[in-house]
Parts: C-alpha cells; sequence; structure tokens
C-alpha cells in the first residue's frame, strides 16, 4: 500500500521557468495548488500576475528573461527572496523557432540553445548547493519528442531537445549523490502558445492525434500526474530519466 503522502510536495519551494504560458503555467499551477511555495519565472510580467491571480496558493513571480546569462546572478537572488531557497526547479521556458536549416542564423542558434539548454544547466547549478546542504532535492527539465526524433524545421529546437535528454543524465550523474534527483518530461502535442502552428491546422493536429497510440492529443492536465511523481518522493529511486508523456507517440 502506497504510504500517505507519498506524491505530497505541501510545503517546498518550488521554482517554475516559462511560467507565464502553456506547460510551465500548468506545472505552477499545479504545484501551488497542492500547497508548493511557488516562484514562477518568465519575462512577460503581466501574463506573469494574471497566473498568480489564476492560481491561489503561496506564489511570487519574478519578471526576467532566463535566458540572460549575464543576469544569471540577479535572477537567482531574485527566485530566492520570497521563500528561500528552490526545493523543485522545474525548466519549463523555451523558444521553438521552426526554421529549415539553411534559414537558421548564428544568432538564432544562440539564443535557442542557450535558452532551451544552456539555462537548465547554468541556473540549475546556482540553485544546486542549497539542495545538496538539504539532501534533497528536484530538477525536471522538459524534452521532447524531438528529444530522439527529427521535424521538419526543427533543426535548432532538436539539438536543444537531444541535448537535454543527455543533459539530464548528466545532471543525475553528478548530483544524485546528494539526494538531488534530476529527470525529463517529454510532452507529445499539446494545444499550447509554442504548438499553436500545429493545431492552427486541423488536418495537422488529426495526423498527430492519430500518430499516438490513445489516439488523440495531449491535454494540459495530463501532465499533471507526472509532475507530481517527479517533483515528490514518490521518484526518490528515479533519476536520470526521461517520461514522455506523449500518448505513446514514441511507442508507435
Amino acid at each position: 500500500m502506497a504510504e500517505p503522502g507519498l506524491f505530497d510536495v505541501a510545503g517546498k519551494v518550488a521554482c517554475v521557468t516559462g511560467a507565464s504560458g502553456g506547460l510551465g503555467r500548468r506545472a505552477a499551477t499545479v504545484l501551488a495548488q497542492v500547497g508548493a511555495q511557488v516562484v514562477g519565472v518568465a519575462r512577460r510580467a503581466e501574463a506573469l500576475e494574471d497566473w498568480r491571480n489564476a492560481a491561489g496558493g503561496r506564489t511570487a513571480a519574478v519578471a526576467r528573461d532566463v535566458g540572460d546569462r549575464a543576469g544569471l546572478p540577479d535572477l537567482v537572488r531574485d527566485i530566492c527572496t520570497p521563500f528561500g531557497a528552490p526545493d523543485i526547479v522545474i525548466h519549463a521556458a523555451g523558444i521553438n523557432t521552426r526554421e529549415a536549416a539553411d534559414d537558421v542564423t548564428e544568432a538564432g542558434w544562440d539564443v535557442t540553445l542557450q535558452l532551451n539548454l544552456g539555462t537548465p544547466f547554468f541556473l540549475s547549478r546556482k540553485l544546486v548547493p542549497a539542495m545538496k546542504d538539504k539532501g534533497w532535492g528536484r530538477i525536471v527539465n522538459f524534452a521532447s519528442l524531438q528529444s530522439s526524433r527529427a521535424f521538419p524545421g526543427g533543426i535548432a529546437y532538436g539539438a536543444s531537445k537531444g541535448g537535454i535528454a543527455q543533459l539530464t543524465r548528466a545532471m543525475a550523474e553528478a548530483w544524485s549523490p546528494h539526494g538531488i534527483t534530476a529527470n525529463a518530461l517529454g510532452p507529445g502535442f499539446f494545444r499550447t502558445e509554442l504548438t499553436a502552428p500545429v493545431f492552427d491546422d486541423p488536418d495537422r493536429a488529426a495526423r498527430s492525434a492519430a500518430a499516438t497510440c490513445i489516439g488523440r492529443n495531449g491535454e494540459v492536465e495530463d501532465l499533471d500526474g507526472p509532475l507530481l511523481f517527479l517533483c515528490s518522493r514518490a521518484s526518490d529511486y528515479v533519476t536520470g530519466q526521461i517520461l514522455m508523456v506523449d500518448g505513446g507517440s514514441t511507442a508507435k
């Protein structure tokens, strides 16, 4: 029988990047609703305040560009100010420019790789010492179908998400001896701002649904259980893994 509170994160401090929209907003909302103290981070201050008003619970907003490596010390200070250093860090911020390989610029490549891959590492590394002191921590990255598959117009994004899969394993190797697990969620097609081009095309959306074993695209609520599993002591012996939440797309 499962122990009471196995998935409990009440009282934990969580930082969620990309909290102003999409799956990041959903993750921040769910954690707040189950009792975590949540710091949402994103560039859009107004959207962050809208999230806070809707989420309820104990929340704080930090309006900063997480892709700005030079601003990382100030970002970490602001994250830790409301409730203390995070126990849980969710890296949901991301960008997908959907450009053909021949159209990718050096500047665009650098922005994509920094935000999608560099930030999860460098921000985590700044927050890990406090987790080490507690002997407990959770890092949850966001992988993708493109962590293992090539999609048209996805060369920079795919490179970053392939890197996330390996980064997650390397984080686990480096930090799990200190009680810090590192895992990744790999969403399939969910209706978010990032995937709007897919859902704006009914035929394309239908094809992506047909590519799953379940026969439908994802709803944001489908993320809740896997997220809470990876954030709680239910996953104490799980680290370095990519949990695909894709309706079976990668199994088909």
